[in-house]
C-alpha cells in the first residue's frame, strides 16, 4: 500500500474531474479549465496552435483532454496538472476528432492531406494512416485527396466519417483477429453531393450526413450496413429561397429531445423537426436568422439556438413541446457556442467579441455569473467523454 507524505499532500491540490471542462481560446492559442460547480475558471494552457476551428473530446477517466487544432495539431492536456501531457503536428490542415468506443484510440479528420489518422491515446503514435479518396490521377505529380468531415466513433470501436469531395461516407473498423490487428475500411458512395458535416444519433445507430450540394441528408443505419445510404429530407428547400451561407450549420448539434430531432436549416431562417422513428420532417420553426447550433437541454424540454452573422448577437430558446420561441435575448456580439452542463441546471455560452464567457439557469433565464475569456469559441465538459459520438 503506498501513502503520499503531509507535505505531498500539501502540495498536491485534489481535483475531481466529473465538474471540469474546457474553453477554446481561439485568438491566443489557449485552453482554460473551468469547474462547473464553482462556475469559475481554473487554470489556463496555452501554445495549442491555430484554435480557430478546435474541438475537443476526453479521455475515459475524464483526466485528458484531446484538442484538435486546425493547423493539424493534436495536443493531450492533463486537466489535474493544467499543462501539456503531449503535442503532435499530425497533418497540414484539421478539422476535428473523435476518441473510440474503448477510449484506446484518438482519430483526427484532415483537410491536408486528405484523410483520417489514428493514434494512440496514450502516447499519441500513429496506428493508422488512412488516405481519403484522390481527386487527380496518378499521372499528376502531385496527388490531391478529398477533404475529410463529420468525423465520429460508433460502438464497436468504429469510426465514421465522410469525403466532403467524392460525396461518400467510409466506416473504419479494427479488427483484431488471430495477431491481424487492422482497420478494415467500408465504403458508400454516392451519398448526394457535398456531405459538410454529420453526427451520430445518441444511441450509436444511424450516422447522419448533411449535403451542402443539394438538398436533403444521408442517412446510414450502423446496424444494418447492407441497407446502405438512404436519402432523407430531399425536398426540404425546395420552392424556398437560400440565403448567402454566412457560416455552416454544425451537425453534432443537433437537438434530439425524445423522437425529435431540432435541426438547423441551411442557408434558411428556420429549424427542422425531424421525426427520428420515420425520418419524416413533422414541422419547420421560424427562427431570428440562420442556426449555427440548436442544442437540446438533457431533459429534451427546450431547445437553445445561436445564429450566423448578422445574427449571432441572439439566442432563442424554443419549448419542444409546442414548438413556440418562450425567450429571446442578447448575451452580446458573436455568441459562438453553448454548453449544458450534464443534468442541465447551467447553461454556458461564449460571447467571442465581449471576451467573456456566460453562465445560465435555464429555468429563469437568468444570468448566474460572466467571466473573462480572450476571444472564446467551443465549450466542452468533461461528461462528453462518456457520450457516443462526442
Amino acid at each position: 500500500m503506498i501513502s503520499l507524505s503531509a507535505c505531498q499532500l500539501q502540495n498536491h491540490q485534489l481535483r475531481p474531474t466529473g465538474d471540469l471542462g474546457v474553453i477554446i481560446e481561439r485568438a491566443t492559442g489557449s485552453v482554460q479549465v473551468v469547474n462547473t460547480t464553482q462556475q469559475e475558471p481554473l487554470a489556463k494552457v496555452d501554445k495549442l496552435g491555430d484554435l480557430s476551428h478546435a474541438s475537443v473530446v476526453f479521455s475515459r477517466d475524464q483526466r485528458y483532454a484531446y484538442v484538435f487544432a486546425r493547423d493539424g495539431g493534436l495536443t493531450k492536456v492533463d486537466l489535474l496538472q493544467d499543462k501539456i501531457d503531449h503535442r503532435i503536428i499530425q497533418s497540414g490542415n484539421s478539422i476535428g476528432g473523435a476518441i473510440s468506443q474503448n477510449g484506446k484510440w484518438i482519430a483526427v479528420s484532415n483537410y491536408t492531406p486528405g484523410g483520417i489518422k489514428i493514434f494512440s491515446s496514450d502516447t499519441l503514435e500513429l496506428a493508422a494512416d488512412i488516405t481519403a479518396t484522390p481527386l487527380n490521377t496518378s499521372t499528376e505529380k502531385k496527388a490531391i485527396y478529398s477533404k475529410v468531415v463529420g468525423l465520429v466513433d460508433a460502438p464497436g470501436n468504429r469510426f465514421v466519417f465522410s469525403l466532403f469531395d467524392t460525396n461518400e461516407i467510409w466506416v473504419a473498423d479494427y479488427i483484431n483477429q488471430d495477431n491481424n490487428k487492422k482497420w478494415e475500411i467500408q465504403k458508400f458512395t454516392n451519398i448526394g453531393k457535398q456531405p459538410y458535416d454529420a453526427l451520430i444519433t445518441p444511441s450509436g445507430r444511424y450516422y447522419i450526413a448533411g449535403l451542402f450540394g443539394e438538398s436533403g441528408f444521408a442517412l446510414l443505419d450502423l446496424w444494418h450496413l447492407e441497407k446502405g445510404v438512404q436519402r432523407i429530407l430531399p425536398n426540404y428547400n425546395n420552392n424556398k429561397q437560400t440565403l448567402p451561407v454566412y457560416k455552416m450549420p454544425h451537425l453534432e448539434g443537433w437537438a434530439v429531445a425524445g423522437r425529435y430531432a431540432f435541426v438547423p436549416a441551411v442557408g434558411q431562417h428556420s429549424i427542422l423537426v425531424i421525426d427520428t422513428d420515420s425520418w419524416q420532417q413533422v414541422a419547420t420553426i421560424p427562427v431570428h436568422g440562420q442556426p449555427v447550433f440548436a442544442v437540446a437541454r438533457p431533459d429534451g424540454r427546450q431547445v437553445w439556438v445561436n445564429f450566423a452573422y448578422p445574427n449571432n448577437d441572439t439566442i432563442q430558446v424554443i419549448n419542444t413541446e409546442n414548438y413556440h420561441i418562450i425567450h429571446q435575448f442578447k448575451p452580446g456580439p458573436a455568441v459562438l457556442h453553448m454548453s449544458f452542463t450534464p443534468k442541465g441546471e447551467q447553461l454556458w455560452l461564449s460571447v467571442r467579441d465581449n471576451n467573456e464567457v456566460q453562465v445560465y439557469d435555464p429555468a429563469t433565464f437568468k444570468k448566474s455569473t460572466t467571466f473573462p475569456a480572450n476571444s472564446p469559441s467551443g465549450i466542452f465538459f468533461t461528461s462528453r467523454a462518456h457520450q457516443i459520438g462526442l
